[in-house]
């Protein structure tokens, strides 16, 4: 009788083409299918950057960073690795054990995250800034009226 293996904690970071990653449901959805062909257990999927790449792959330049934590046996992490060199979607993945890592590591925002949170707030403080100056011109309309 064979025994279940027990499944650890990884982390991999996979790159796929920036352009590719502009539809981010298709790229989750072919994540999801390589892991989850090893029988792994996503715990967590995020954009962590998009950068320019040191060379270039496959002809691309840039490339979008995913962390990913999930929970696998071991000796399907070689399956994984397998499935992303047989990938058009998927140009690298780094899998490292993150058994170590605290539940605080795993949830912290990514760059990505951190990005799109000041680009939402600086897009708020324009709108706001917009709508001052609106109400601005607004008040100074009525006083030219009243003159």
């Amino acid at each position: 009788m064979e025994t279940a293996a027990k499944k650890k904690l990884y982390e991999a970071m996979f790159l796929v083409d920036s352009a590719q990653a502009s539809d981010w449901d298709k790229v989750i959805a072919i994540l999801e299918t390589v892991l989850k062909r090893a029988d792994g257990e996503i715990v967590s999927i995020r954009k962590w950057d998009e950068r320019k790449l040191a060379y270039e792959i496959d002809g691309k330049t840039k490339g979008t960073y995913i962390l990913s934590y999930f929970k696998a046996d071991g000796r399907k992490v070689r399956e994984i690795e397998k499935a992303v060199q047989l990938s058009e979607q998927i140009m690298r993945v780094l899998i490292l054990s993150a058994e170590t890592r605290e539940k605080e590591d795993i949830e912290k925002e990514t760059r990505a995250m951190k990005a799109e949170k000041q680009k939402i707030e600086h897009h708020a403080a324009e709108k706001d800034e917009e709508e001052q100056l609106s109400d601005k011109e607004q008040a100074e309309e009525a006083v030219n009226l009243v003159e």
